[in-house]
């Protein structure tokens, strides 16, 4: 299923869902942990949503080991990011409203290896992410984790 991210867009459509989604910071000296995605090809952080029956930190080291192969630990809270003029569109006609948690992670035990949601999984150069095709709220949490700015929320 295809995906399509609007950031304060007049054409996107109105949302009609919310889903609490994580997503995890893992960094390796000057490198993070990337995925490129199979559903829209951008590069990304390891992440999706939550499930019942699971806490947050639960979800983030499941969605962190389904997409890299990595097992990881959470080490903090980046922030809470739910700007409703961030929608995400899925071809099947669901339009989410931002709901995100970012937290840091570090990596502690696997091998990377790709999945279903993910066609590559790289440590990305934090000096090459300019490079990539990579999502404007992608950049600002990679940013706010690096520079251990204050938990961001919205």
């Amino acid at each position: 299923m295809g995906r399509t991210d609007y950031y304060d867009d007049p054409s996107a459509p109105p949302a009609n869902s919310l889903v609490v989604a994580v997503v995890v910071v893992v960094l390796d000296g000057d490198r993070v942990l990337m995925i490129q995605r199979t559903d829209n090809g951008r590069w990304a952080l390891p992440g999706g949503g939550q499930e019942l029956g699971e806490s947050v930190r639960d979800a983030a080291v499941r969605e962190t080991w389904e997409e890299t192969g990595l097992h990881i630990e959470v080490t903090g809270v980046v922030g809470i990011y739910s700007d409703p003029r961030h929608v995400i569109a899925y071809d099947d006609g669901e339009v989410r409203q931002e709901f995100a948690l970012c937290l840091t992670g570090s990596a502690i035990g696997g091998e990377l290896q790709t999945s279903s949601e993910s066609k590559r999984v790289e440590w990305v150069p934090l000096d090459a992410l300019p490079s990539l095709d990579v999502s404007g709220s992608t950049r600002r949490r990679i940013e706010q984790a690096v520079t251990g700015t204050a938990p961001h929320i919205d």
